[in-house]
């Protein structure tokens, strides 16, 4: 492809070279430059890419994107000064593939919580439909049947799109993606064509990256402020920020609410392990899933449905068969009479969701068993030890992914929301599988275990090193 025409949007603030050049590729890690690819220099949180940019133009780069022209001494290549290199790759890499946004119906999906679970209801929905149909997701991504693992909620820009255009080539006519606050503000969806956008919920979470909780809010609501007219956006009132992100948007508001006036309302009207009978816009339906968050998260796919045109009925109809996501408040349960729920929840709103409703369900005990992840907010810990405490019968605190903190630091970091006599009360076991085990043995008949905080997730990162490790895998060896 011709540099020229992957620059059309991209607005430089100077170029210094020819843009008649052929590029064979476009890089953003240096290490993969080879002869007469096109390198974006992007500034890290750790790394600079600009200070790979001679070596790189060394190795063949026919092209160099940057913030700054300051310290290259290399030539033969052509220099392309924008104010953002994360921008100028996001909209290149739409170029790159023939903008294949444009060729979908693209929804995405953000909030704190329930985006894994809209999205991908939503992508079983329109299949179950008659409809092709691809998925982005955290657990794992699909172009129609096909599933292609996941490494991030939101991939690259490069690979974000290369996903997309294999979408548009398989024949797919709707795309449904979570996007996560990194993608915005690391501006991974630079470019992309959304046809709507669907607000979930906003609770604390990534704090430390987005340094204040004003600021995770802002970076959320720009999905919504950049919607076209024709878009539209479904957002959740029972949320206090939930009209917030929609305030600036030139696109179709829907609402919908348990609580209040919305377009979409609904609520509970019977409510048990296997499911919920509910009321949706005073049609019934039963459906396989559990929980006032998943009522949530129905009324969100519900109302995107509609706004895509889908039959009333046929939603509802096909709504009543979709079940729980993998680690979304997955039931497994013991011959022994207890029943052990696998559940991402790893923030505090979420963790106080799950064991509300546990408990707005169960006859026996509550055992919850619960961690935090390292190098994360250390914020949320004590927060989320003191909500699993008040909430369960027994909480026994243990190592989530601790990555390259020490698990005893983190324990104790969790320990300090409780009141010595909580603590007295509370189990603390460093090793997962191990508390896990502990939580299986002390479970009675009608008890109810919650294990909280990896869902999906079939590993641990101890001390800098990969493990496999699967919840579920630990129960249903207890179970054995």
């Amino acid at each position: 492809m011709i540099l020229s025409s992957l620059l059309e949007e991209l607005k430089p603030l100077q170029i210094i070279g020819e843009t008649d050049v052929e590029i064979t590729g476009i890089q953003f890690d240096s290490r993969r430059v080879e002869a007469g690819n096109l390198f974006v220099a992007q500034r890290g949180t750790s790394v600079d890419g600009h200070t790979f940019i001679n070596d790189c133009i060394a190795r063949g780069a026919a092209a160099v994107v940057c913030e700054s022209t300051e310290g290259i001494t290399s030539e033969g290549a052509t220099l392309i000064v924008v104010p953002s290199s994360d921008r100028a790759l996001g909209l290149i890499s739409c170029a790159w593939f023939g903008h294949p946004s444009r060729a979908l119906t693209l929804v995405g999906v953000t909030g704190t919580n329930g985006k894994t679970t809209i999205a991908t209801l939503l992508y079983k929905l329109t299949r179950a439909l008659g409809h092709k149909a691809g998925l982005l997701s955290t657990v794992v991504n699909y172009v129609d049947d096909e599933a292609v693992p996941s490494t991030h909620t939101t991939p690259d820009a490069l690979a974000l799109n290369g996903l997309l255009r294999r979408m548009v080539d398989a024949g797919c006519e709707y795309a449904f993606m979570e996007v996560s606050s990194h993608s915005i503000a690391q501006e991974r969806i630079a470019g992309l064509d959304f046809d709507g956008a669907l607000f979930t919920n906003l609770t604390r979470d990534h704090i430390d990256y987005h340094k204040t909780f004003d600021n995770y809010r802002d970076t959320k609501k720009r999905l919504f402020d950049t919607l076209k007219p024709a878009a539209f956006a479904v957002t959740n009132k029972d949320d206090k920020n939930g009209l917030v992100m929609v305030q600036n948007s030139k696109a179709q508001i829907r609402t919908y609410s348990t609580r209040t006036l919305a377009d979409y309302k609904g609520c509970i009207l019977e409510e048990g392990f296997d499911g919920m009978l509910l009321s949706i816009n005073n049609r019934e339906v039963f459906v396989p899933l559990v929980g006032r968050f998943n009522l949530q998260n129905l009324l969100c796919i519900y109302g995107a449905a509609l706004s895509l045109g889908f039959e009333v009925d046929e939603v509802l109809r096909i709504m009543s068969t979709l079940t729980a996501v993998n680690g979304r408040f997955e039931a497994i349960r013991s011959p022994k009479g207890w029943t052990a729920i696998v559940d991402y929840a790893h923030t505090p709103d979420a963790v106080e969701n799950v064991i509300s409703t546990i408990n707005e369900i169960r006859k026996g005990k509550l055992i919850t068993v619960v961690g935090c992840g390292g190098n994360r907010d250390k914020g949320k810990r004590p927060m989320m030890a003191k909500i699993a405490k008040q909430g369960s019968d027994q909480l026994i605190l243990t190592s989530d992914n601790p990555r390259d903190e020490e698990p005893a630091d983190i324990l104790r970091d969790m320990a300090a929301g409780l009141t010595d006599e909580e603590l007295h009360q509370t189990l603390i076991i460093e090793d997962r599988e191990s508390a896990i085990k502990t939580a299986c043995i002390l479970a009675q008949k009608d008890d109810v275990i919650l294990i909280a905080g990896k869902g999906h997730e079939d590993y641990q990162i101890i001390r800098g090193v990969k493990h496999h490790f699967d919840d579920h895998e630990v129960v249903r060896n207890c179970i054995n």
